[in-house]
């Protein structure tokens, strides 16, 4: 895989969703140093992930969306943040090509296997979440619907 076209790279994708990765850390504050998340086994909480998206039918056009497409996250209906794919490494298809490079050169870990998933990075900042609150996130410029979390 490494060394392929974006195009080549999308043939491998089979398709594309809108996610929220919920993360979580034991630590105040969050003050950690790298180490400490490794030892805290991670911060990653959950991932939900929207509707899929077959990639096969518009290539083309994910090519260019993905790295142009707008975000937007909200609190109980109050906007919170904005961001982009461009901010994911300039896009996520370029997050998915720089995973699969790293790991090309990594002889103690295998390049990404078919069916598995992958989170490419965040489009915004992580935002403290309290129980009662309802985040939705709108996205223009890539046909991807919102979703919608509530927090009991």
């Amino acid at each position: 895989m490494s060394g392929m076209s974006d195009a080549a790279l999308l043939d491998c994708i089979e398709w594309v969703a809108l996610g929220y990765e919920v993360v979580q850390s034991i630590f105040p504050d969050w003050k950690f140093a790298a180490p400490d998340t490794v030892a805290a086994n991670g911060l990653h909480g959950a991932l939900v992930i929207g509707a899929r998206h077959a990639v096969a039918p518009r290539k083309t056009e994910w090519q260019r969306e993905l790295a142009t497409f707008r975000v937007e996250l909200y609190c109980d209906g109050k906007l919170i943040q904005r961001g982009s794919g461009g901010l994911v490494l300039d896009s996520p298809l370029l997050a998915l090509r720089h995973l699969i490079e790293l790991l090309a050169n990594d002889p103690c870990n295998l390049p990404p296997r078919a069916g598995e998933i992958i989170s490419t990075g965040t489009l915004t900042l992580a935002m403290p979440v309290s129980a009662g609150q309802s985040w939705t996130t709108t996205v223009s410029g890539i046909p991807l619907e919102q979703i919608a979390l509530r927090f009991e």
